[in-house]
């Protein structure tokens, strides 16, 4: 039997026990739905992460059992601890609801408009969080802070523009490489994601910081204007490395690999592995094997419904019978509408339903 202390915390009307230390964000994940705060800069996978964007925020009614007083500030939940007793409110706080909007502006002001262009559309946190917090337009009248696009390596191009500085990329790199080499330079409205004197990126795990960037800021290279993620079929596969897990996601496009990511959950972080550790994966995985010869693909990604990727992919989908056959007994319905003999629109040797390619104007009298 467990002695670990269970604590009561209450989140939108909604009760839960968590262990001590638990922070609120944790704890309204548990709940799951629109209870759950959003987050920008918190990534659960990486260590001193949060408390920075300040899209978590939430108002805490009551303190605890012992101490029911109110906070009389909103606070970040991904950096506050739950108390037994806690009552906290989110979407039902009318202060909350207006701050996070006013977050969410705050983080548009210099961010680029060009979500048609961009590789991140489709799948962008911000995409999401605009829509979902934010209001119609912005109040902002200036000139937005440019950056030119910098080439970090051979596989990663930094578009500093897009960039909300959650230090994600910074955190990922220096936990999982021996040797950081980028970080944050100059301070306030200068602040950038940089290089020392313009270095590449070079490291085994150094694709990483793609998968963990909530915006289109760090793109791959090899996928870059190549495609929309809505148009193309995540599956996950697996093949054995000896750098990392080997456990990923290929995005195909009929059989061509057009790219490959770690495997994410529902809040769009990187999944646990079956070796129980975190399914960081290495550079071979992620931006050379694009054969799909080299993986053993173990099924369709099941995508939530919510995201636009999810379009005609759902799995078990089960689709209504057709009831026309039945009515006329096995008949096909082409059988019935075939007006080959009398259009004039073909050529009579042609017939359209039986090419194997798609039809030309050639088929068709001029």
């Amino acid at each position: 039997m467990s002695d670990e202390i269970l604590l009561k915390v209450t989140i939108d009307n909604i009760t839960v026990e968590v262990p001590a230390g638990t922070t609120i964000l944790q704890a309204a994940r548990k709940i799951g739905g629109d209870v759950t705060p959003p987050a920008m800069c918190y990534y659960s996978k990486l260590q001193g992460s949060g408390g920075k964007c300040r899209t978590c925020l939430v108002e805490v009614s009551k303190g605890s059992e012992k101490d029911p007083r109110p906070m009389p500030k909103l606070v970040a939940s991904c950096r506050t601890t739950v108390m037994d007793g806690m009552e906290v409110k989110n979407i039902t706080s009318p202060r909350v609801l207006e701050a996070r909007a006013g977050v969410v502006e705050f983080l548009l002001l210099n961010h680029p408009l060009d979500c048609p262009i961009c590789d991140q559309a489709g799948e962008c946190h911000l995409q999401d969080l605009s829509y979902e917090h934010g209001k119609q337009g912005s109040r902002y009248e200036f000139q937005k802070r440019t950056f030119k696009k910098v080439d970090l390596g051979d596989y990663i191009q930094l578009h500093m523009t897009r960039c909300i500085l959650c230090y994600r990329c910074v955190f990922t790199a220096d936990q999982l490489s021996p040797k950081r080499e980028h970080g944050v330079l100059d301070r306030g409205d200068h602040a950038q994601i940089a290089t020392f004197i313009q270095k590449n990126l070079h490291n085994e795990f150094i694709g990483n910081v793609i998968d963990v960037c909530p915006v289109g800021a760090l793109t791959d290279k090899t996928f870059r204007f190549k495609n929309r993620v809505w148009f193309t079929k995540p599956v996950n596969a697996h093949r054995h490395c000896d750098k990392c897990c080997g456990e990923v996601q290929l995005w195909l496009r009929g059989d061509e690999v057009f790219r490959v990511t770690a495997r994410k959950d529902e809040w769009g972080e990187i999944k646990e592995a079956s070796n129980g550790k975190t399914g960081w994966i290495c550079n071979e995985c992620r931006f050379e094997k694009k054969n799909l010869a080299d993986w053993i693909i173990e099924g369709p990604t099941n995508v939530n419904r919510h995201s636009v990727i999810s379009q005609n992919k759902y799995v078990g989908l089960v689709k209504p019978t057709e009831t026309f056959p039945k009515i006329m007994k096995g008949r096909n319905p082409k059988l019935l509408m075939d007006i080959h003999s009398v259009s004039e629109v073909n050529k009579p040797n042609i017939h359209l339903s039986q090419l194997e390619r798609p039809a030309h104007s050639t088929d068709f009298n001029q």
